[in-house]
């Protein structure tokens, strides 16, 4: 009989009582047979956080609890933060950050590291690849399932189409490196590539299979022809996470956002990252978290 972890069996057992409940009722079997949320597309969207800037001030166990307590149950953990998990952590130390999760029902997501591949000077690119690899391996020891990367800018002199190229390479072999440790790698929609043709170009050279883009809810995702054409663009390469903000804050179109990813039954991390810091980021946290479960529910039932 295979292993199942004590997240599946909570889940299966959740699932159990669920249906057996509604057995109970009385309920017209014409009811019971309607297709459950649960089939529904959109069923695997989980809700996550980026340690970045709301959480970066917690050590390990403080982050730990505060997302316990908000219902928030994975996380990414952008690299300089308190919470300490860097790649000098040696082989006890990372066996401890394991153990520390493994304890709680929070799932750590993966590294944000903050290596990106468009600098010109060979030994600059070479650096940023090996210290990728080095998340690879520490995201891999402490228990997560990949590295969050960025493209990044261009330079002057040197042509758009050269710097893509690079990339794209780069790329190409950090994923090649991460997939011999189950590692996702996660390129960040970022910089002065964050309009998504030129993602969708890097992707055309980055065609590892190992290579997927974190959607970060942009200014840029809405140019010309709009959302619903850019998300389409790179869709087929979505990752395990994507970075959202604040729900209650009308400067993105969200209820678009969560309908494509629902049509398009995402299974993975919307994961919150915010750069103005709440005096309660902790209780706030909970307040966004149950704003979204909110919001999903409602593209669900609206697209699912």
């Amino acid at each position: 009989m295979p292993d199942i972890s004590r997240r599946e069996l909570l889940s299966t057992t959740v699932i159990a009582a669920a249906v057996s409940t509604l057995a109970m009722t009385g309920l017209p079997r014409s009811v019971l047979s309607q297709e459950p949320l649960l089939e529904k597309k959109g069923a695997g969207i989980r809700y996550g956080l980026v340690t970045y800037q709301w959480g970066k001030d917690w050590d390990l166990p403080t982050l730990l609890e505060n997302c316990e307590r908000a219902k928030v149950f994975g996380v990414e953990l952008r690299t300089t933060h308190k919470h300490g998990v860097e790649p000098s952590l040696n082989e006890s130390e990372r066996n401890d950050v394991r153990a520390r999760f493994e304890s709680t029902p929070v799932q750590m997501v993966g590294i944000g590291s903050d290596e990106r591949f468009d600098n010109p000077d060979p030994a600059r690119l070479k650096q940023a690849i090996e210290a990728t690899k080095g998340f690879v391996r520490l995201s891999h020891d402490v228990g997560g399932s990949g590295v969050k990367v960025k493209p990044d800018s261009f330079h002057k002199d040197v042509p758009r189409e050269k710097t893509i190229e690079q990339i794209g390479r780069a790329l190409n072999e950090v994923a090649e490196y991460g997939n011999g440790f189950g590692q996702q790698i996660r390129l960040e929609v970022h910089g002065q590539c964050a309009q998504l043709p030129t993602i969708k170009a890097i992707l055309d050279v980055a065609d590892n299979p190992n290579l997927a883009i974190c959607w970060n809810s942009n200014p840029q995702d809405l140019e010309t022809p709009g959302l619903e054409h850019n998300f389409n663009l790179v869709k087929s390469r979505l990752g395990q996470t994507t970075h959202i903000h604040r729900f209650d804050k009308p400067n993105y179109p969200w209820e678009q956002l969560l309908d494509l990813y629902v049509k398009a039954d995402y299974s993975g991390w919307m994961m919150f990252e915010e750069g103005p810091i709440p005096e309660d980021p902790a209780g706030e946290l909970t307040v966004q978290r149950q704003l979204f479960d909110k919001m999903l529910a409602e593209a669900r039932q609206r697209t699912g």
